[in-house]
């Protein structure tokens, strides 16, 4: 996967690693072993666009606008696959790939579903005019919970430029690189590829982070003496400096010589307060 990816893409896993590297570097880097270099875009006019385009309508929070569309593929024997993606357009995030031989409505009712269940409901569902996504039972289905359908001018799939966008990335990154035997196959390798998509892949409209990553860099945290007097009249000893610069207080026990433990306060600036921990 890493294979396609360009020089900027790579630089954002570096800083993520903890690498303090320049983007400029990479690139000299890139260049030098001649490594795929991404060209330029060129230049669009504007378009004339209807009120479902991405270009009218853009995203403005988490669960405004989602978008969903179909992909082929098939398996190594010749047979069809069909794979029915569907994504955040403001988070970038990719909620589902649902990879099955054939998708009808059901099985996009079913799919949304259980997103809705899972994510609450989206207040604007884009897509184009497949007739898996334009079918009556779908229509009366999303205005029953409130979810207004955009659909794009038939044969304009760039106004429906979020999910095209994902769908070349998914093509590009996994289908064209990988041979599958199995509808099984697919399933899981697809499944591997979005988690890699959503929680590690740096994406380029973020500023190379992930759409969700696993865990959220902490707040560095600031070490302070905030022990008041009376801690000092109590069994605690005289406090020792830390390698931080901060006072770490022994915790001593009677009969013992030696402190047992020792504690420093830490005072978390996004909170307000202070805890203690033992080091």
């Amino acid at each position: 996967m890493y294979g396609r990816y360009g020089y900027r893409r790579i630089t954002g896993l570096l800083r993520q690693e903890g690498w303090r590297v320049n983007a400029k570097r990479i690139e000299r880097l890139w260049r030098r072993e001649g490594l795929k270099v991404p060209a330029r875009q060129p230049k669009r006019g504007r378009l004339w666009l209807n009120e479902g385009s991405c270009v009218r309508l853009r995203p403005a929070y988490r669960n405004h606008v989602w978008a969903y569309d179909f992909v082929h593929e098939r398996t190594h024997d010749g047979r069809a696959l069909r794979l029915l993606t569907v994504v955040d357009e403001y988070t970038r995030e990719c909620l589902a790939i649902r990879v099955a031989r054939r998708l009808t409505s059901e099985d996009v009712l079913q799919q949304l579903t259980e997103l809705f269940v899972a994510r609450g409901t989206p207040t604007c569902l884009r897509s184009d005019n497949g007739p898996e996504l334009t079918a009556n039972a779908v229509r009366e289905w999303l205005a029953r919970v409130g979810v207004t359908p955009l659909f794009i001018e038939p044969g304009s799939p760039w106004e429906n430029g979020y999910i095209e966008s994902f769908n070349g990335k998914l093509r590009d990154e996994l289908l064209d690189r990988e041979l599958f035997y199995t509808l099984a196959e697919a399933q899981i390798l697809t499944e591997w590829w979005r988690q890699e998509y959503n929680h590690l892949r740096p994406h380029s409209a973020l500023g190379y982070r992930p759409p969700a990553p696993e865990a959220i860099a902490p707040l560095p945290l600031r070490l302070t003496s905030v022990c008041s007097s009376r801690d000092a009249d109590s069994n605690i000893g005289t406090g020792t400096t830390t390698g931080g610069g901060s006072p770490a207080l022994p915790i001593t026990a009677p009969g013992l010589r030696q402190p047992v433990a020792r504690f420093a306060c830490v005072s978390v600036p996004k909170v307000g307060g202070f805890s203690c921990f033992l080091v």
